[in-house]
């Protein structure tokens, strides 16, 4: 599961300007990293699901509107139990579109280098049935 978030240039807005990401946000108050995955899923994807196993945490710093912000990002190989997709309960609306992506097509899809490394994890750990 992925979904397409505009880019942070001005320059380049519109539906032919979005990048594909994998869901991800932050932990609220007493969740552990675990609960907030499945939350913002849900929350961004429309889609409900558990966690089979972690799969690796990116750690980066970008540059806020008047800070540098570090962040740490739990990601997991999750199975969708239920829903339909939507971004219409983003609180946030940042998510555009969510949509299934097949697991072969993922890497070739996500926009960031990081998210790419993750999602492979993710298809070897499917392809060797773990």
């Amino acid at each position: 599961m992925a979904w397409r978030l505009p880019r942070a240039s001005a320059a380049e807005t519109g539906p032919e300007s979005l990048e594909w990401c994998l869901p991800k946000g932050h932990i609220e108050g007493e969740e552990t990293p675990e609960e907030a995955a499945i939350r913002e899923v849900a929350e961004e994807t429309g889609i409900t699901a558990e966690i089979i196993r972690p799969i690796g945490v990116i750690d980066y710093w970008f540059t806020g509107d008047d800070r540098r912000v570090h962040k740490v990002v739990h990601h997991y190989l999750l199975e969708a139990k239920g829903g339909i997709i939507t971004t219409e309960n983003d609180p946030d609306q940042e998510a555009e579109v969510a949509e299934w992506i097949a697991v072969n097509d993922l890497c070739r899809r996500l926009a960031f280098p990081n998210e790419r490394k993750m999602a492979q994890v993710a298809v070897d750990l499917l392809a060797n049935g773990s």
